[in-house]
């Protein structure tokens, strides 16, 4: 008895496990013939995707073990969730992206996908899709979460998934889309929205007030704060962060009774807090950095005042306890700027009445045979003195670095970094050639941190003392160059070497890194050229435009020389344009093993140097022609200023890209021109400011957008 007692506990273990697994239910019955078919499909139509591997016509689709990377819940012999995330949000090289092929069908997929009735939960993430979300996503009838994470989907949101009224959390984050959201406010059952990182605008999206989260960060938001969040009284977070958003911050934010998490960050916002604002318990987290706002901190969000954190950094707020604020005069002057257009003369206006007078005389024919002309001239008309006006402020400022809102630290980079030496070769495998991106001299090389973000280490060595002096003193500008439309740096690293015979100095300097392709990849590629339509060129131009403009006037003395070609400019997931291999300001001399020093204060005429390369760039998305020699610029721009002047649109439609027909306004398209056409000419003086160059790609955008609900965006003239 004894020894039957003593098996009996060392067995007990294993029969309360048998016990247990006979208690607990089966997940389904095997599936459907038919769903095991979808499923094979769907495998096909990813391209036999690695976390997929292995899938027969054997396969028991819903005893496969749930991972991070898969997971299939069955239920009466249906599919009632699917999960699939993949590694290709990635790009396997520095000039490449992973998407699936030019044989892979969207619309095929969802077709597909659509057939499993069923369905409450799909989740389709990084797996390389690409091309316009299908209309037939509302075919999904039971979807209650659609998660469609770093992938490549590009256009507009259907307008159908609006009768999705089962869906809980729709998740499109990381993608390409753009235009303007559907009208969400049917969906009364949403409770999260997470559109960011893409190029929604300007529009806020309708949205039902039963939501309690939403992500609109990273997007081209260029709107007022919506009185509708007011009805969003279940809301516990909203980021709407690195947007254009301007206008005053209302007050009913701070009190919505749930709101936990506030970000307003790296936006255009303005005008003072009120005094009188009564924050929720509930709010923990505050961020109002890197905007236009003025005034005191109401006590309210005063981080010393509460439990709360709250970030406020790169505003002009004038309570004397707090750090890194800017004079008033800075925060009304960019105020000015990001909301109004630039002024234009008394002349111009009396010419622009006269026109008008004369045109209700002539009636609606006559007038708008004048109003063209009339425009023409207009933008044709120099402006010197807000050219002269730049030009002074820049000679005025230019003994100090001046860290300008988005020269600071802004979503999405983390604190700048003094890196060690160890964690440099840790990062590069003891700088291994397999890191080694260009030349053969070791120049730059990917890297990998310890928190596993990849990075690009260029390394820069100095020899002689005096240089390492004055590098030491340029090393100081290093942190304010961080921009959303440059490679930024993260860190640097100096390193010297004792027992070098000179005593050797290197200089390690750590950029972010663009998980993309260059806008001259996106042209040569016919699929990738495909996303390129007019909006998405004139958004991508106003992007190179504020990296050139940060780099002329924000910091000082500016930089200038900046080796702006098109292959020089990387795009991000979401398309938006970064700068990269600009000038470092640091000494200039010919043994620099340095890829960055370029041209720094080589000529007095770098500034416009920079302004023809930027033209030269507007030119090629232009006619999607790329330029190789400088008489190609000379031809090309000889086409569009002959399109220009002639009297009919015809011979300017012919040299523009033909990928680009039906998608501009013409008058975006002429104004986009006419500035292209003085960035490249032949006198340097006569080169526009970079702050005139982005007035006009502004304001060619506007004309774009006001067109949109055109049924014929390319009228005739």
């Amino acid at each position: 008895m004894k020894n039957f007692l003593v098996s009996l506990y060392y067995l007990l273990p294993a029969i309360i496990a048998i016990i247990l697994l006979l208690l607990t239910p089966i997940p389904s019955a095997q599936l459907t013939t038919s769903e095991n078919r979808i499923l094979l499909q769907v495998h096909k139509l990813l391209e036999y995707p690695q976390v997929l591997q292995g899938w027969t016509n054997m396969t028991n689709f819903c005893y496969l073990p749930p991972s991070p990377s898969l997971k299939i819940v069955c239920s009466n012999g249906h599919i009632t969730e699917l999960t699939i995330v993949g590694n290709k949000s990635s790009p396997s090289s520095w000039n490449s992206a992973e998407t699936l092929s030019e044989r892979f069908s969207i619309d095929s997929l969802f077709t597909v996908l659509t057939k499993l009735s069923k369905l409450k939960g799909l989740s389709l993430v990084s797996i390389g899709l690409w091309g316009p979300l299908p209309s037939k996503i509302n075919r999904f009838w039971s979807l209650e979460v659609l998660n469609l994470t770093s992938n490549f989907i590009h256009g507009e949101i259907p307008s159908s998934i609006s009768s999705m009224k089962s869906l809980r959390s729709l998740v499109l984050a990381d993608n390409q889309f753009n235009g303007s959201a559907p009208d969400l406010r049917g969906l009364a059952t949403l409770e999260e929205l997470n559109l960011g990182s893409n190029n929604f605008g300007p529009k806020f999206p309708l949205m039902a007030k039963n939501l309690k989260r939403i992500n609109l960060r990273n997007n081209s938001l260029r709107c007022q704060i919506p009185p509708q969040l007011l009805q969003a009284d279940k809301l516990q977070q909203l980021d709407i962060s690195s947007n254009e958003v301007f206008g005053n911050i209302p007050s009913f934010l701070f009190s919505l009774p749930f709101l936990q998490y506030l970000n307003l960050a790296a936006n255009k916002l303005s005008g003072s807090l009120s005094s009188n604002i009564s924050c929720s318990s509930a709010l923990k987290f505050v961020d109002i950095s890197h905007n236009f706002l003025i005034g005191i901190l109401p006590s309210c969000i005063d981080s010393k005042s509460s439990n709360r954190t709250v970030l406020y950094s790169g505003n002009c707020l004038s309570n004397k306890s707090l750090n890194n604020q800017f004079p008033t005069s800075k925060c009304k002057k960019g105020e000015a700027i990001a909301v109004k257009p630039p002024v234009r003369s008394q002349k111009e206006e009396s010419k622009t009445k006269l026109a008008l007078v004369l045109g209700a005389i002539g009636g609606v024919l006559g007038m708008a045979v004048l109003l063209t002309p009339l425009i023409v001239f207009i933008f044709r008309k120099p402006k010197p003195e807000r050219t002269d006006k730049k030009i002074t402020r820049h000679v005025a400022d230019k003994a100090s670095v001046r860290a300008g809102h988005d020269s600071q630290t802004i979503l999405g980079f983390p604190p700048y970094r003094i890196f060690t030496s160890e964690e440099i070769e840790d990062a590069t495998n003891n700088f291994h050639p397999s890191n080694l991106i260009e030349g053969s001299q070791g120049k730059l090389y990917k890297g990998w941190l310890r928190d596993g973000s990849m990075v690009l280490i260029n390394r820069v060595r100095l020899k002689q003392k005096d240089l390492l002096k004055n590098s030491m003193q340029n090393l100081k500008v290093l942190p304010y160059l961080r921009h959303r439309h440059l490679v930024s740096i993260v860190g640097h690293s100096v390193i010297t070497y004792q027992d070098h015979p000179q005593t050797a100095t290197t200089i390690f300097i750590v950029f972010e890194h663009v998980s993309n392709v260059t806008l001259r990849d996106h042209l040569t590629d016919r699929r990738k050229k495909e996303m390129l339509k007019w909006p998405q060129r004139m958004a991508i131009s106003i992007g190179i435009a504020r990296g050139i403009q940060f780099l002329h006037t924000e910091v000082a003395p500016g930089i200038f020389g900046n080796n702006l070609k098109i292959e020089n400019i990387l795009l991000d997931n979401s398309l938006n344009a970064k700068v990269s291999g600009y000038s470092i300001p640091l000494p200039s001399k010919k043994d620099l093993d340095s890829t960055l020093d370029k041209h720094v204060g080589s000529t007095k005429n770098a500034e416009k140097e920079d302004i023809y390369q930027f033209g030269v760039i507007l030119l090629e998305l232009i006619t999607g022609k790329l330029i190789t020699f400088s008489s190609e610029v000379e031809e090309l721009k000889d086409e569009l200023e002959r399109g220009i002047l002639e009297a009919a649109s015809p011979m300017l439609i012919s040299a523009t890209d033909p990928s680009l027909r039906g998608t501009y306004a013409y008058e975006s398209l002429k104004t986009a021109v006419r500035i292209t056409i003085n960035c490249l000419s032949k006198v340097s003086s006569n080169r526009p400011s970079i702050e005139d160059i982005l007035w006009n790609l502004q304001y060619s955008m506007q004309v774009q957008e006001s067109r949109t609900s055109s049924a014929n965006p390319s009228p005739k003239v």
